[in-house]
Formats: structure tokens, C-alpha cells, sequence
């Protein structure tokens, strides 16, 4: 599948997704073959009892930008398993994920997903493998 193909099917998918992606405010940024990049823009609701970014909001942002990687080449996956490392404590009102494809196999495909702040520190590093289910 070509980039600019890639990337009107993201856009589309985008267009249309309700529920967790949209409530927690991730929006795409950029796909094409080699990667995706994904920003989730923090509100009061994305923070921890500290004042940081959550934890969970992170692996959602990982997990949401890695899963639209997998879901607009056509075919239908789910989380086969994951693993986050958080790095440094997050704070802003922007955090970006950048997703790398490691592996693109026939019923699996594994990404790592690095997550930057507005300063553009890596806050935390994600590996998520995805069963294909079709």
C-alpha cells in the first residue's frame, strides 16, 4: 500500500472514531509506510493525582497510535500483548507517540512506540504485538 493511500485511510478512520480515542483527544499527525505519529492533547482529565501526565494516558496514546498503524492496511487486529517503560515524568499540554514497525509478519505485526513531551524528551518507550485477525 503506498503512502498517500495509507494515510487518506487513516484520515478516514479518524473521521470517524468515537469512544476512547476520541474522548482522551488523540489525533493523527502523520503515517506513512515506515511510521505513524500520533499527539494526544492533555486536559485536566489526563493527569494523575500528582499533577503529571497518567500513565494510562500514555499507554492509550501508545496502544491507540500503534493500533491505527495496524488497522489501515485493511486487515483487523488486536493487542496479542504490550509493554511500557515510563522513562521520565510527563507534564505539558501535548505529548506525541511515534510508532515504528519491528516486525510485519503474516498473523503478527510488533511496533515500538516512543512517546516525546513538548520538549521533546522520550517519556516512555511501548512495544505492542498485534494478532491479525482476518
Amino acid at each position: 500500500m503506498g503512502d498517500l493511500e495509507l494515510l487518506e485511510n487513516a484520515k478516514n478512520y479518524m473521521s470517524k472514531v468515537s469512544g476512547f480515542i476520541k474522548n482522551n483527544n488523540y489525533q493523527l499527525v502523520d503515517i506513512n509506510n515506515d511510521m505513524c505519529v500520533m499527539e494526544g492533547i492533555i486536559t485536566d482529565t489526563s493527569m494523575n493525582p500528582y499533577g503529571m501526565i497518567h500513565g494510562g494516558y500514555l499507554f492509550g496514546l501508545a496502544d491507540s497510535a500503534a493500533g491505527l498503524f495496524a488497522r489501515v492496511t485493511g486487515r483487523k487486529a488486536v493487542t496479542l500483548s504490550s509493554h511500557i517503560e515510563y522513562l521520565h515524568a510527563a507534564y505539558g499540554s501535548k505529548i506525541k507517540a511515534v510508532v515504528k514497525k519491528v516486525k510485519d509478519g503474516k498473523h503478527i505485526v510488533v511496533f515500538d512506540i516512543f512517546l516525546y513531551d513538548e520538549k521533546n524528551v522520550i517519556v516512555a518507550k511501548a512495544t505492542i504485538d498485534y494478532f491479525f485477525i482476518d
